[in-house]
């Protein structure tokens, strides 16, 4: 990624796909050029937290909302230390933002991170694109970075794919630390960081949860040295049939039967660790709008969503596997994707979404209360 900031209101832009089509409009953000797959999220709210979403790492998010801005960019709401998105495109910047909490607008904050992006593209036209074509490589030029579009074209196709990419070591935290508990300490959680978010541990602290976050090459001997009552694994990028080192680390807690909660990429390596494949869905599943059903209980849930690989589980029948027997939880109406797994015979279960779901829905937060029952029941 090449990147300046000066103006951009004016400065052209152009996106390519590596299938060949285009589109043009104006620099957003940084100027300069900048790689990723191409994705869509649905979500009408959230931009701030989508952007600072660890999972987006070298994604190019595509906004299906068309006006992308308005309440500009405040520091309490970030999900990390930085926006990991690799570039962003959006139909309708906001001129002027207006939110009491806004303290500068998102393109000033998309530019002073590097963030390559560009605005007034038909984004309708190029989220229909990419349901009918999948997701794919893409690249922003701009400013300097524009020359003809068939050597545009090529650069494009020489960028890495996201299948067999492996980058939840790029993203996660180098050094362990501490989330307190909020109020009284009740339980010791070791979380697993393969590109947390900033919530999730929150959302465990509330419950009266010490968090040690620990890094993705964690061992066995570092989760148990903090002597957990449960343990989680986060969400994060990249493909899951690259990431051995988190699979075998599950295994070694699924055999000392410690409670265990994953959630997206933890629903992946769940999977993987009962002996379940995975793949790469064809256009993913981004947004805060999703339907999901709880097979157990038979509730419908909106949640939210930010994968673009699936568990490729049975969903008519129990399994057997090395830990016991595991079914699906949890299936997308969308799409009948997996969307949750759990074992009958031990307690550990995961899902596919975010239970913690900043900015929204709340809908799953739920699970939380779960992975609390699973460490009281052991506790017991």
């Amino acid at each position: 990624m090449t990147t300046s900031t000066r103006g951009t209101a004016k400065v052209p832009a152009v996106l390519v796909l590596e299938d060949g089509r285009s589109f043009r409009g104006r620099a957003y953000g940084a100027v300069g050029e900048t790689f990723g797959e191409a994705v869509f999220s649905t979500g009408m709210t959230g931009y701030q937290e989508t952007l600072t979403d660890p999972s987006y790492h070298r994604q190019v998010v595509v906004m299906t909302a068309p006006h992308i801005g308005n309440t500009g960019v405040n520091d309490e709401d970030p999900e990390s230390r930085k926006i990991w998105v690799s570039g962003y495109v959006v139909r309708d910047p906001a001129r002027t933002p207006s939110n009491w909490r806004s303290v500068r607008t998102l393109d000033d904050e998309l530019a002073a991170q590097g963030v390559v992006g560009i605005s007034g593209v038909d984004t309708r036209a190029l989220t229909r694109h990419l349901r009918e074509r999948g997701a794919m490589r893409v690249g922003i030029f701009s400013g300097e970075a524009l020359p003809d579009e068939g050597t545009l074209l090529e650069k494009v196709r020489q960028a890495p794919e996201m299948k067999g990419a492996n980058l939840s070591a790029e993203v996660a935290t180098q050094e362990a630390y501490v989330v307190p508990a909020i109020g009284t300490k009740k339980f010791t959680v070791a979380a697993i960081d393969l590109g947390i978010k900033g919530m999730t541990p929150h959302r465990m602290a509330e419950r009266g949860i010490e968090v040690h976050v620990l890094p993705a090459t964690a061992t066995i001997e570092d989760v148990y040295a903090v002597d957990p009552d449960g343990v989680f694994f986060s969400n994060g990028p990249g493909d899951p049939a690259t990431a051995d080192h988190p699979v075998a680390l599950m295994q070694g807690v699924l055999e000392r039967k410690t409670p265990l909660f994953g959630i997206c990429f933890g629903n992946q390596i769940l999977g993987r660790a009962l002996g379940f494949g995975t793949f790469k869905l064809k256009y993913g599943h981004r947004g805060i709008n999703q339907p999901v059903q709880d097979r157990v209980t038979g509730k419908v849930e909106v949640t939210a969503h930010n994968h673009g690989f699936a568990v490729d589980a049975p969903l008519d029948k129990v399994s057997d596997t090395p830990y016991g027997r595991a079914e699906v939880s949890h299936v997308c109406l969308n799409d009948n994707v997996v969307e949750g797994l759990q074992l009958l015979d031990q307690p550990a279960f995961s899902v596919q979404y975010h239970p913690e779901a900043a900015a929204g829905p709340h809908d799953a937060a739920y699970l939380f209360d779960r992975f609390v029952s699973l460490m009281e029941g052991q506790r017991a």
